[in-house]
C-alpha cells in the first residue's frame, strides 16, 4: 500500500473514532458479593453502590479514557463460594482487582487467593479483626469494629445512663465473634459490668430462652454482635419477653433493613459507622440523591462504602499505565492505593497500614471517625 493511501486510511479511521476506540480499553473490575441468601441484605446494597459509582465515572470519561467494566458474581455469603468466585474472577475473567466479599467469614477464606496471586482484594463491609493482616494486597475502607464499638458504647451510655449491660453474640461467625471480643474489651475499659453473656448460631430463629435469662439479670442495655438476619428477630423477641432496654449493635446491625425486619420493635438501637444518611455534607447529599433516583430507595452504610471504595480505587487506577501486562497493572494498582486520600459520601478517608502476620507485610485499614446514630420512628438519628 502506498504511503499516501495509508495516510488517507489513518485519517479516515481517526475521523470515525476507530483509532480512539482501539487505544481505549475496558478495565475489568471484579465484584464478589452476596446477592442471594441471608447476607444479601448487605450485598445487594453494595452492588448498587458499585454500579452507581461506575456509571458516574464512565459518564465522566472513565479512567484516563478507559471505561470500567464490572464483572459481578454472587458469592452467596458462603466461604466456599467466595473462594470459587475469587478464583473465577482472578484467573478466568482476569480482572484488575476484586471488591468483596461481603462477610468477614468469607474474606478470611477468599482473600488469601487474591494475596497469593498478587491481586488487590478490597473489602467494603469486612470489619472483623485480622482481615488485612492476610497480606499487602488486602485493603478495606470499612472501619473496624475495634475502632467503632468503644465510641458507640460511650455515646449510648452518655445518652441512656446505662450502668450495666448484657451481651448476645453469634458464636459461629468470624465477624460476630470479633465483635464480641471488641465489645467485651471496650466494656472492660469503660468499667461497665456485664450481667450475662448468651450466644446463638446462624439460622437460629428462637432466642427467647437466652433473652429470658438475660432479663432476669436486669441489664440497662443489651449489647448485640449479630448479623441483621438474627439481630432483628432478637430485637422483636426481647420485647416479647418484656426486655425493653436499648440495644447497642455492631456493624452488622447498621442496616435500614432493621425497620422492615424488626418493624415496631426497631427503636433505640445504637450503632456506629463513618456514614449516616443524615450527614449533610455536599458529597453525601449528592450520593444520596443519585442513589434514590437510580434505585428508588434510600441507601445504607454498605452502599455508601461501596460507592466511595470505587472512587478510591479509581484515583489509584489513574496512576497505572495500562499496557496489557495484567500482572504489572495489578502490582502498580497495589503500589498506588496506600497513599490515596478521598472525601466522599462517608467523609474524609485515608488508609493506615495494618499489622502483618509473623512479621510479613500487611494490608491497609480505613482511617475514619465513626458517626454514632440511634433508631427512632423508622430512621437513624445522629447523636454525639
Amino acid at each position: 500500500m502506498k504511503k499516501s493511501t495509508m495516510n488517507k486510511l489513518l485519517v479516515a479511521l481517526v475521523a470515525t473514532g476507530v483509532v480512539a476506540a482501539a487505544q481505549a480499553a475496558d478495565i475489568k473490575i471484579g465484584v464478589a458479593e452476596a446477592l442471594t441468601g441471608g447476607a444479601a441484605q448487605y450485598g445487594i446494597a453494595i452492588r448498587n453502590g458499585f454500579e452507581l459509582a461506575a456509571e458516574q465515572i464512565n459518564a465522566a470519561g472513565g479512567v484516563n479514557g478507559n471505561k470500567l467494566q464490572l464483572v459481578i458474581e454472587d458469592e452467596q455469603g458462603k466461604k466456599d463460594e467466595a473462594i470459587n468466585v475469587f478464583k473465577k474472577l482472578i484467573f478466568e475473567n482476569k480482572v484488575l482487582m476484586v471488591f468483596g466479599p461481603t462477610l468477614s467469614n468469607s474474606a478470611q477464606a477468599a482473600d488469601p487467593i487474591a494475596q497469593a496471586s498478587k491481586t488487590v482484594a478490597f473489602g467494603t463491609s469486612n470489619t472483623a479483626d485480622g482481615i488485612t493482616s492476610i497480606g499487602n494486597y488486602v485493603f478495606r475502607n470499612s472501619v473496624t469494629e475495634a475502632d467503632v464499638l468503644p465510641e458507640t458504647i460511650k455515646v449510648a451510655a452518655k445518652h441512656t445512663g446505662l450502668k450495666k449491660v448484657a451481651i448476645m453474640y453469634g458464636n459461629d461467625d468470624v465477624f460476630t465473634k470479633s465483635g464480641y471480643d471488641n465489645f467485651k474489651k471496650a466494656l472492660a475499659d469503660l468499667k461497665i459490668p456485664v450481667t450475662a453473656t448468651e450466644t446463638f448460631s446462624k439460622g437460629d430463629v428462637d432466642f427467647k430462652a437466652q433473652l429470658t435469662k438475660i432479663k432476669a439479670t436486669h441489664p440497662d442495655a443489651l449489647v448485640l454482635s449479630a448479623l441483621i438476619a438474627e439481630g432483628a428477630p432478637i430485637m422483636v423477641q426481647a420485647h416479647q419477653v418484656g426486655l425493653n432496654v436499648p440495644f447497642i449493635g455492631g456493624n452488622g446491625m447498621n442496616s435500614v433493613k432493621v425497620f422492615d425486619l424488626a418493624k415496631g420493635n426497631s427503636d433505640n438501637l445504637w450503632v456506629g459507622s463513618p456514614w449516616s444518611i443524615d450527614n449533610q455534607t455536599p458529597e453525601n447529599q449528592q450520593f444520596t440523591a443519585a442513589y434514590k433516583a437510580k434505585f428508588k430507595m434510600a441507601p445504607d452504610q454498605f452502599a455508601a462504602q461501596a460507592y466511595d471504595a470505587m472512587h478510591i480505587a479509581v484515583q489509584a487506577m489513574k496512576q497505572v499505565k495500562f499496557t496489557g501486562n495484567l500482572q504489572a497493572e495489578r502490582t502498580a494498582l497495589r503500589d498506588a492505593l496506600p497513599a490515596i486520600k478521598w472525601t466522599g459520601a462517608t467523609g474524609p478517608f485515608a488508609f493506615r497500614e495494618a499489622k502483618g502476620r509473623g512479621g510479613k507485610p500487611a494490608g491497609y485499614d480505613a482511617l475514619q471517625k465513626p458517626i454514632i446514630s440511634v433508631t427512632k420512628d423508622g430512621h437513624y438519628t445522629i447523636e454525639k
